[in-house]
């Protein structure tokens, strides 16, 4: 009697291998963190993004708030290395043109990054303790940076003394972030002004506003070809 055929042997489940780019991860992550929000966002979304098995995320990360962590630390440190070059105090650059590179700075980090921008909203006002904690770590190393630049433009006498440092430098990155957010969103409905043009536009507004509100004088140290810096 002929024997019976063998089984054909059952595939292994999950990955053949825990080696995996955590870069690879952390862009997918960004990517569906930036259109589903954190909410709406899974592992198993993210390891699709991937193109991997969902084991292999949890090989590297504890959950999506790790990631979302993660995330922070790949993208915060540079953005402050960069604010830390400009808030030096040997440098001595009028403060207008000092802020308006800070504006800068922010431009080129989350300017193109709506999706980003939106999350890391979210997790400040609705994230666990622990990403809290750890989304003030990273915004305060910026802001100090923020904070140094105002507080040595007024020992220079180029911005008003009454001025409270800390509400100040809030108010000209959280307002200019505030720029990407609406006005390339709303402002060929209302203005019929392309995006990319209103964008450069409310800019420069927002910043010739802001630098007539705290400089001792506003027609001063503005340079001409302010502007032209990016």
């Amino acid at each position: 009697m002929p024997s019976a055929p063998k089984a054909a042997p059952r595939k292994a489940r999950g990955p053949k291998s825990l080696k995996v780019d955590t870069e690879v991860l952390l862009d997918a992550a960004q990517r569906v963190f930036s259109k589903n929000g954190m909410s709406g966002a899974s592992i198993r979304a993210i390891a699709r993004t991937a193109g991997c098995d969902p084991a292999l995320i949890y090989y590297h990360f504890d959950s999506k708030e790790d990631m979302f962590l993660a995330l922070m630390d790949r993208k915060m440190p540079p953005v402050a290395m960069e604010l830390e070059v400009l808030a030096d105090p040997s440098n001595i650059e009028p403060t207008s043109l000092r802020l308006w590179r800070v504006t800068r700075v922010y431009r080129r980090h989350f300017g193109q990054d709506s999706g980003f921008r939106a999350v890391l909203r979210g997790q400040i006002l609705n994230g666990t303790e622990g990403t809290k904690d750890a989304i003030a770590r990273h915004i305060q190393r910026a802001a100090k940076c923020n904070w140094a630049i105002i507080e040595q433009g007024i020992e220079r006498g180029h911005l008003r003394a009454d001025l409270h440092v800390r509400m100040t430098g809030f108010f000209l990155v959280r307002m200019f972030m505030e720029i990407f957010d609406l006005v390339p969103a709303i402002s060929e409905r209302i203005a019929n002004v392309p995006a990319h043009q209103a964008l450069v536009m409310a800019e420069r507004a927002w910043f010739e506003l802001f630098w007539r509100g705290v400089a001792v004088h506003p027609g001063k140290l503005l340079p001409p070809d302010l502007f032209s810096v990016e």
